[in-house]
């Protein structure tokens, strides 16, 4: 992989799963349409390597987080919540706090659901700004986009509803750009995903402008 522009890299840090597709699609679709480049524990596959090891190398690459903590239902098949992204949270904060000067400067984005619920269930993080996405996928992409602006003062980002019109259109033709690649939505990776919007905003820049 090739090396990652540290402050242009944004780690998204958030469930994978069915239920959530919509809201990762739209997450990775926002950074993108920022100037930015997404990462996430999904983009190697690498069996050689232990998987903390492989988020660390992420996080220590991004000086950028997004991190949602929505996710506290308990598995169907475990009866138990998922914990890995608190605790992904947790590395990312761990470098922040205790890492050399370019780690120092991370800035992150947390999200869940409601914007207090998170004291219920993670108070350590007491103080943090979090953001609601409401389970909103526009919201979510409008929250990003805020985000990203404050984050790097002085560069022109488009605004938050024009992206999130450019998501729409983008998801109403992902059909037929999987049927042309020979692929269904549900087969992609999530570097095809992140090669599919890239080519479909270079084409589509100033689309719902």
């Amino acid at each position: 992989m090739a090396e990652v522009p540290y402050e242009k890299a944004v780690f998204v840090n958030c469930p994978f799963d069915d239920a959530y597709r919509a809201l990762f699609e739209a997450l990775i679709f926002a950074v993108i349409d920022c100037g930015y480049e997404a990462h996430c524990a999904l983009e190697t596959d690498d069996g050689s390597e232990v998987r903390i090891e492989k988020i660390a190398k992420i996080i220590s690459e991004c000086r950028l987080g997004i991190h949602d903590i929505s996710r506290t239902e308990p598995d169907m098949s475990t009866g138990l919540p998922r914990f890995n992204m608190p605790f992904e949270l947790g590395m990312f904060l761990g470098a922040k706090r205790y890492g050399h000067a370019e780690q120092r400067r991370k800035n992150c984005l947390i999200l869940d659901i409601e914007r207090y619920r998170y004291q219920k269930f993670i108070s350590d993080i007491a103080g943090q700004d979090i953001a609601s996405h409401q389970g909103e996928p526009q919201q979510a992409i409008r929250i990003v986009r805020d985000w990203l602006s404050n984050a790097a003062p002085g560069e022109r980002i488009p605004a938050g509803r024009t992206i999130a019109k450019r998501f729409e259109l983008f998801r109403e033709v992902l059909l037929q750009i999987c049927e042309e690649a020979d692929m269904q939505p549900d087969e992609l990776t999530f570097n095809d995903y992140v090669v599919q919007v890239q080519e479909w905003l270079d084409i589509n820049a100033h689309t719902a402008n």
